[in-house]
């Protein structure tokens, strides 16, 4: 039951890119350009998104899941290299690509050799971003 309803939920997220424009590259790009020819149009995408989950992380703070034992603790608020890092290249490669994760995902529906090569980059990213972090760490620790 668990993975029909990632399914469900997954499905409903990748439609709701498509809607939105978020896996439109043109369209992301002109929201990143504030100083030239910008396009407000997904603040309303993000405050559409924010707002409802807002709302759902008060409403579940004393109530348990349906399809897991708990809900995931919330992440460590510590601002830390890894998070000025990773944030600084997520921002990057949005703003060079005009995707992220989700809507690059959602994307590959349109076949063509942009997408597959963003999926190819970001699979290769995450595969060597342990042993760069293990490095950076050991390079740290050796200083």
């Amino acid at each position: 039951m668990r993975v029909l309803v990632s399914f469900i939920v997954g499905a409903t997220f990748g439609v709701g890119l498509l809607i939105s424009g978020m896996t439109n590259t043109n369209k992301v790009q002109g929201w990143l350009d504030i100083f030239g020819a910008w396009d407000p149009t997904l603040a309303f995408v993000m405050g559409g998104a924010i707002v409802p989950m807002a709302i759902a992380w008060q409403l579940t703070k004393t109530r348990k899941p349906v399809f897991a034992e708990s809900f995931p603790s919330p992440p460590d608020p510590k601002i830390g290299r890894n998070l000025v890092i990773g944030s600084t290249l997520f921002g990057a490669g949005w703003g060079l690509a005009g995707l992220c994760p989700g809507p690059a995902v959602a994307s590959l529906s349109y076949g063509g050799i942009g997408g597959l090569t963003f999926m190819a980059a970001m699979l290769l990213g995450m595969l060597i971003a342990p042993r760069v972090r293990t490095r950076l760490d050991q390079m740290a620790t050796a200083s």
